[in-house]
């Protein structure tokens, strides 16, 4: 099997994969990603409101980003909640790596939970354009059933959290069918 870049650009690379035998196979080579479940010491969650462009919409999403090279996903997790939210906590736990799309993405995507987050003594400036959002468990969990939290790999790292236990505070009860 070969493997050919034949697209680059600063946030991803196309690459064609071939056996010689037909068509190649195009991918998508990204970074690894993280995503953080980062709950208050009063147990509200915080996330980030941002306009993304591909979707030309405000989205509700988990504290997230990019693990840039030489970095850790545990020092990318930490990172990325102080840049997007200015909180920071003393403890995170990996809930899990998962695979954002086995047909299309060779990336993983780390999840993480942060507990007992609070405000940094001396915030980084705030990243243009996001803004931070305090939901109390039964808060979010509307927004997820109402679908204003709609990222599918953020309600991945959620689930995670879920099935790992560590969020109590969750009810879950499903709607009639």
């Amino acid at each position: 099997m070969t493997s050919t870049t034949v697209f680059s650009t600063a946030w991803f690379e196309v690459v064609a994969k071939s056996d010689g035998l037909g068509d190649p196979y195009y991918s998508l080579r990204l970074l690894d990603y993280v995503a953080t479940v980062a709950l208050t010491p009063q147990q509200d969650f915080i996330l980030v409101r941002q306009h993304r462009p591909a979707v030309e919409r405000l989205t509700l999403e988990l504290p997230a980003g990019h693990v840039e090279a030489g970095e850790s996903a545990l020092d990318a997790a930490r990172r990325e909640l102080e840049e997007e939210t200015g909180f920071t906590a003393s403890r995170f736990e990996l809930l899990g790596k998962l695979a954002p799309d086995t047909g299309r993405l060779s990336n993983a995507m780390w999840c993480f939970l942060a507990v007992d987050a609070v405000p940094i003594t001396s915030p980084p400036l705030p990243e243009r354009g996001i803004e931070t959002v305090f939901c109390s468990p039964a808060d979010f969990q509307e927004k997820i059933r109402c679908g204003e939290f709609d990222h599918a790999l953020h309600l991945a790292a959620v689930h995670l959290a879920m099935v790992a236990g560590k969020l109590p505070q969750f009810v879950v009860t499903l709607a009639p069918v």
